[in-house]
């Protein structure tokens, strides 16, 4: 077996072990499976019970900035191990608050944030290992992980029904113990490795490349130091011998005088590296490659052995010098680095932080409270329904959102590589099918009192909440740079928090009007689909303000790519 095949074996058991680490980590969206009878054992109401659910939310949400961050300085194995400890210290506590009867609200939100922190982190860890290790592919790559992490709580109340049916207690533990059972394993084999080696001979000249100058790459002074005494950075982490990836003339000027990142020479009958020189010189400095080849995202054989030539040389004054870009340059998400204040100052970002806040909530919402529209329309359509019957059928309901969200970000995730490849087009249109996806599943929210029927509100509302997050890590790399990707897409679920907590809190509100309390204290809605429906039609009135918003950012990034294009065309001439 080659060393390429070795790279190539390594990079899908890493690829399985994000995806692993994934289902695992959307166990917030299976609240809905264990909330009303947690909520009737600890007597709380409605709008107590949606607290602790979007405490879940906060989590995972609110810590993204921080938590990119982290990903992206220290790598994405140290976020895992994090995420695992506390997934597990957030869902035991819950689990000894039912079995006991009572508990602090206040407490109980404190360790259902952590759940949501512990996902987010592992989480980050896993989609960016995909998109690092699969930049050709990124798109399908990170469809996988989020795929996963949409069916996560399939997964979960698939074996809670099978093994504790009608047990909530034993459904807590189960979620303590098998989210950190599965983070901790997915760890030992989630590794960032370098797309391509950088080491090829340098191919000959065309006919009437004699005036053209090819570079071979060469390890940099700072590379060799590093090689030297051990370079023990984590694969993934950021670096700034990013920037010496891409060769200004000055660093070409540079390097003549220092012995830089990349040496010139002249190319009218080039000789190949020797292959014993080659893996010595890969030897000795594959750890600091590793990091750097893993940041930059090299691609394959082919473009690493094209000539490399940077932007200011675009134009030249030398008669029959051929320009050549690497395929790196040319994929915008190689191309920019926007993060921080940069991204904040950037109107895309604030486009694609709105849509995502309105469709994210509007899912977010059913997401945290089926189990209520389970309970509102069988105790109205059957009042002699028994609780475990009403478990089992919060279970189904929520399984049905996990397989619609599963589905739908691994066809967006797909579906965004086909639009952008064969039909050049932008990846936000897959948030134009969301936005459409999520109206039908508000219009049968409004309309059905039936629950037989109610498998179309869930399963709808959860492949409209795939489509959306399927495919916006890509948009965010495509928009934003793959660089800045952990902390970049961490502003972006800064949105969520926000908009889940107005539809979740308006939700509570609209079902604790109707509802009464009996002696115990305990209370319940029996109005069907009045107990909701003024909520959905709030969330109907939002999914048209996000298409309207889509199809805004669409346009802009369509005059923003055709200046960006006629600008490359002037600067050719």
């Amino acid at each position: 077996m080659t060393v390429s095949d070795q790279v190539y074996n390594a990079r899908i058991v890493s690829s399985v072990a994000a995806t692993v680490i994934s289902l695992a980590c959307g166990t917030n969206y299976v609240y809905s499976a264990w909330a009303p009878q947690f909520s009737d054992k600890l007597l709380l109401s409605a709008t107590e019970s949606n607290l602790i659910g979007l405490a879940g939310n906060l989590g995972m949400y609110s810590m993204g900035v921080p938590v990119g961050m982290f990903v992206d300085s220290k790598g994405p194995r140290p976020a895992v191990i994090v995420g695992s400890i506390l997934l597990g210290l957030g869902y035991y506590p819950l689990h000894q608050a039912y079995d006991a009867g009572h508990g602090s609200v206040p407490w109980m939100c404190f360790v259902s944030y952590l759940t949501g922190l512990g996902g987010c982190m592992a989480f980050a860890a896993a989609v960016k290992t995909s998109a690092l290790n699969w930049p050709h592919h990124r798109g399908t790559a990170t469809a996988f992980p989020l795929a996963a992490f949409g069916l996560s709580a399939f997964f979960f109340s698939l074996i809670g029904s099978i093994f504790f049916p009608g047990s909530p207690s034993k459904f807590l533990m189960l979620l303590a113990y098998g989210t950190f059972g599965l983070t901790l394993s997915g760890f030992f084999f989630l590794r960032v490795l370098p797309p391509h080696s950088p080491y090829h001979a340098v191919p000959d000249a065309e006919p009437g490349m004699a005036d053209s100058r090819e570079l071979r790459r060469t390890a940099s002074q700072e590379s060799k130091a590093r090689a030297s005494r051990g370079n023990p950075s984590e694969p993934g982490m950021s670096s700034n011998t990013i920037e010496n990836t891409t060769i200004t003339n000055k660093t070409q000027e540079a390097t003549g005088k220092d012995d830089g990142a990349h040496s010139i020479r002249d190319t009218q009958s080039p000789t190949p590296v020797p292959d014993s020189d080659r893996k010595g010189i890969a030897t000795t400095t594959t750890r600091a490659v590793e990091a750097e080849e893993a940041a930059s995202g090299n691609q394959d054989g082919a473009d690493e052995t094209s000539s490399l030539l940077s932007q200011s040389t675009l134009s030249s004054s030398l008669p029959g010098e051929v320009l050549v870009q690497s395929s790196v340059d040319m994929d915008r998400s190689h191309r920019v680095d926007i993060r921080g204040m940069n991204l904040l100052m950037n109107l895309e970002f604030w486009q694609l932080f709105t849509i995502m806040g309105i469709l994210s909530g509007i899912g977010l919402m059913t997401i945290n409270n089926i189990g209520n529209d389970v309970t509102a329309l069988w105790k109205h359509y059957d009042d002699s329904i028994d609780d475990k019957t009403l478990v089992l059928r919060q279970q189904l309901h929520v399984s049905i959102l996990s397989i619609g969200s599963f589905s739908g970000r691994l066809l967006s995730g797909v579906g965004s590589d086909f639009l952008v490849k064969v039909l050049k087009s932008s990846r936000v249109w897959c948030l134009v099918i969301a936005s459409g996806i999520f109206s039908i599943a508000q219009i049968c929210a409004l309309n059905m009192e039936n629950p037989h029927l109610l498998g179309f509100v869930s399963g709808f509302s959860g492949l409209g909440y795939g489509f959306l997050f399927g495919v916006y890590p890509s948009i965010v790399a495509e928009s934003f740079g793959i660089h800045g990707l952990s902390q970049n897409w961490g502003f972006m679920t800064l949105s969520p928090v926000i908009s889940s907590n107005v539809f979740n809190l308006f939700y509570g509100t609209v079902y604790d009007a109707h509802s009464i309390k009996d002696r115990d204290g305990v209370s319940s809605c029996t109005e069907g689909l009045q107990c909701y429906r003024a909520a959905y039609a709030v969330t109907l009135c939002a999914c048209g303000l996000g298409l309207i918003v889509t199809l805004w950012v669409i346009r802009h990034q369509w005059k923003a790519r055709l200046a960006e294009s006629a600008g490359k065309n002037r600067a050719r001439e």
